[in-house]
């Protein structure tokens, strides 16, 4: 199987040509599996299958590291716009993408010929309970409390496709997220596990943000992550509109665009190296 790894903002996957590499379901995930595995494969959060589509320009079709189906991830898509524009697959610098049902709009930025940064419009929040889901007896979970390894966080949930809890802390650096993140992904409030993002305000334009992903585990980045984080951060009239969000892989500008609704994300995409290895 030829394959690509690539990364935004150090979260890396295994970019497959789907056109091309042809597994059945039930085969991708165990593949995905020996292919993530950082010691005895090529090492990635996951692994994103590139397919043709009818809706869309293409498909990302994208598993965490367990071979779990993921619905949505903002630092894959990015790097999906660059393998298909790098390789020729397309020459055009606007682009549509779908996965999971849901069709995102980027845009490419070239420099010498290849893609340097990538814009998405990565659509609407969601903000209700049951869509997200999240159990709870409201409507919506803005600043509610969580019980986790005996201690009361405060989060606010929201789903940019795939299901966040946002919890605000006074520091990141320290976090035990090896403990605590695994706590929150399994816990029972959230039927379908959860993307938990640790975040510090360092002021109205600027965060500092962890996450642990679900399936996954900590990550150096996860751009869903961060579209969520701001959303929160706006909705508990902590910052403005329009933030840099501070990951261990680098920096995310998210804009949450009140009046269309409308969540926007620019970041880098990079590829690794690209190779051949045998399933």
């Amino acid at each position: 199987m030829k394959f690509t790894k690539m990364h935004g903002c150090g979260n890396d996957y295994i970019y497959v040509d789907g056109a091309k590499e042809i597994l059945t379901p039930q085969e991708k995930p165990e593949v995905v599996r020996r292919l993530s595995d950082r010691h005895f494969g090529i090492g990635g959060d996951g692994v994103i299958f590139i397919n043709p589509s009818r809706e869309a320009d293409f498909e990302m079709e994208m598993y965490n590291m367990d071979g779990s189906r993921a619905e949505m991830c903002g630092n894959g898509i990015r790097c999906v716009a660059k393998f298909v524009y790098d390789k020729g697959l397309t020459d055009k610098t606007s682009i549509s993408v779908i996965s999971c049902g849901k069709i995102k709009y980027l845009t490419l930025s070239i420099e010498n010929g290849k893609v340097s940064t990538v814009r998405v419009n990565m659509g609407s929040p969601i903000f209700k309970s049951k869509d997200i889901p999240v159990i709870s007896d409201k409507e919506e979970v803005i600043g509610d409390e969580i019980e986790v390894a005996g201690e009361t966080y405060k989060m606010t949930c929201v789903s940019m496709g795939n299901p966040h809890a946002v919890v605000f802390v006074d520091e990141v650096a320290g976090l035990p997220l090896e403990k605590i993140g695994p706590l929150f992904e399994n816990h029972v409030r959230f039927p379908k596990r959860v993307n938990t993002e640790f975040v510090k305000i360092l002021d109205e334009n600027t965060v500092e943000m962890r996450v642990w992903e679900r399936g996954t585990g900590e990550t150096l980045a996860c751009g869903t992550g961060a579209c969520a984080t701001v959303v929160a951060c706006v909705l508990n009239g902590l910052t403005k509109e329009q933030v840099t969000v501070k990951l261990l892989g680098g920096n995310l500008q998210i804009q949450w665009d009140r009046e269309s609704n409308l969540v926007y994300m620019t970041g880098p995409a990079t590829t690794v190296f690209e190779g051949e290895i045998e399933i």
